[in-house]
């Protein structure tokens, strides 16, 4: 192993694991959040999944699910870019339980193919939105679910 990578082993190891800590203060939607680190508010968008718009069949279920698992606990971000608006898109969890899987899980978000690179992560997450489906668990319930891209797309007309 080289030195710097050492290093940086060490420092993970040392401080927990990568990203950073912080309170989730706010849901804003389903796959928004805003979070506080230390003095400063944070507004996160989940890596990899899209959940429905407020609006959009679900949304308010997907807001209600976020809401009751993360709303005023202690989190890790691992932030993996800033988006077009200047949100944080990051990997949010809390102990074991990390958000952006949860809510594909138990169907409350679509894997986003167009943003979900990160292959071992992305793969398991389609195999969760699979299972989902077939156990018609969240927003599976309906017979033709319509994606928020799609719904955002038509809603712009």
């Amino acid at each position: 192993m080289k030195k710097t990578g050492f290093i940086s082993f060490l420092c993970r190891l040392l401080l927990g694991g990568p990203g950073w800590k912080g309170k989730v203060v706010k849901v804003m939607d389903g796959d928004t959040l805003q979070i506080k680190k230390g003095k400063e508010l944070i507004k996160i968008r989940l890596y990899g999944v899209d959940c429905p718009e407020k609006k959009q069949r679900y949304g308010t279920e997907a807001t209600t699910f976020a809401t009751q698992l993360f709303l005023n606990k202690k989190v890790r971000v691992e932030a993996v870019h800033t988006d077009q608006y200047g949100r944080t898109v990051a990997l949010v969890r809390a102990g074991r339980k990390m958000l952006n899987r949860e809510l594909v899980r138990e169907g409350y978000a679509w894997v986003y193919p167009a943003y979900c690179k990160r292959k071992p992560l992305c793969t398991e997450l389609s195999t969760l939105e699979e299972k989902a489906k077939k156990k018609k668990k969240g927003l599976w319930q309906q017979k033709r679910p319509m994606a928020p891209w799609t719904w955002r797309k038509k809603s712009q007309k």
